[in-house]
């Protein structure tokens, strides 16, 4: 099937959809009309872009004929006009072949994002504690809801691990090439010599999962319940109120005991465990088609050192793509936006290779 037979059955599919979604029986089944405005929505940049697309080519057409006209001046008026509409039916065919790649089933997912200091002592914590503000603040401006799953303080006022969950549009599509080793340059302020001191944090991303995703047999559970420690106040650390849960078939541990219940840690263990399992699974498919996708941005392998940030030189280099900003100190502050960009744009450009290759 022609591109543009494709496109044409889009455009009648989304003609379609537009039709039922006016229509009150449609309208008064919740489900059924969340499902359709969601097709609608995905349909909705392909079929615009379609159709810009054909405009433009129907110029091209109109003013290609008058430029062969007897008349000069009009002749030349028209193949002025055809110098800016080459460019832009270039531009649309472009747009139109990345809208036309398959979607990640993942991309819509809400976000489990989970921060721990690797090597680099009390340094490695504060960096934790660093990258959970910059993840929240860009979470901010995306108008994301954002809560704490779970958290390890370590000394020096830093973290040991954090889990934070992120709900709103498209966070996975975001935030899916985060995963891997973040590494940090900086004088440490217990340093009196002024030597640059390296450490690393691990970034983990894993798409919040659903009962349907993963499914947990109880008998696969230990549940163990403990008092909490840390801060909380004397009430946290009086009452059996922690939940430790271990799936036994992975030996994957989670602990929660953030809040003051019981009921509420052991709802949010299970959470952070579905999602880690997920992520366990995506691991074991995508170590399975690793000849296929080793040109693409990362594999989100925790062992991976993605990305350094040097404080003196306000520099953050991103070593997948060979991304350099020097702009460090408004990243750290949520404006990961060129980043994100990037990397997505080269992802693109790397599916669209394979894309041509096999076709």
């Amino acid at each position: 099937m022609s591109i543009n037979s494709k496109l044409e059955q889009i455009e009648k599919k989304f003609e379609e959809i537009s039709d039922k979604l006016t229509k009150s029986e449609i309208i008064a089944q919740r489900d059924t009309y969340n499902k359709l405005s969601k097709e609608y929505a995905a349909l909705k940049p392909i079929v615009e872009t379609f159709r810009h697309l054909t405009s433009v080519e129907k110029q091209i057409e109109d003013n290609y004929e008058l430029s062969r006209a007897d008349d000069d001046e009009i002749a030349e008026l028209a193949k002025e006009e055809l110098e800016v509409l080459y460019p832009e039916q270039e531009k649309l065919q472009g747009e139109l072949k990345i809208l036309l790649l398959p979607k990640d089933p993942m991309d819509e997912k809400n976000v489990m994002l989970e921060i721990r200091a690797g090597t680099g002592g009390d340094e490695a914590g504060l960096f934790v504690a660093d990258l959970l503000r910059m993840y929240l603040r860009y979470a901010e401006k995306m108008r994301w809801k954002t809560e704490i799953m779970s958290q390890s303080d370590s000394a020096g006022g830093g973290l040991r691990e954090v889990i934070v969950m992120l709900e709103g549009q498209d966070v996975y599509s975001h935030l899916k090439f985060e995963g891997g080793v973040h590494r940090v340059q900086r004088v440490p302020e217990t340093e009196t010599q002024g030597r640059v001191h390296t450490s690393a944090c691990t970034v983990v991303v894993m798409p919040e999962a659903d009962e349907v995703d993963v499914k947990i047999e109880e008998k696969d559970l230990r549940i163990d319940v403990m008092r909490s420690s840390g801060p909380g106040g004397q009430s946290v650390n009086t009452t059996d109120s922690a939940v430790r849960i271990t799936h036994i078939p992975t030996n994957t541990v989670v602990v929660c005991q953030d809040e003051k219940s019981q009921h509420k840690n052991k709802a949010k263990a299970l959470k952070v465990l579905r999602s880690r399992l997920l992520e366990m699974e995506q691991a074991k498919q995508l170590a399975e088609i690793s000849a296929t996708r080793k040109s693409m941005v990362g594999s989100g392998d925790r062992s991976e050192r993605i990305r350094t940030y040097n404080f003196p030189q306000n520099r953050l280099t991103d070593h997948r793509i060979n991304l350099t900003l020097h702009k460090l100190d408004y990243v750290m502050e949520g404006d990961l936006d060129e980043v994100i960009t990037e990397l997505r744009t080269y992802h693109q450009a790397e599916l669209l290779k394979a894309d041509e290759k096999n076709g």
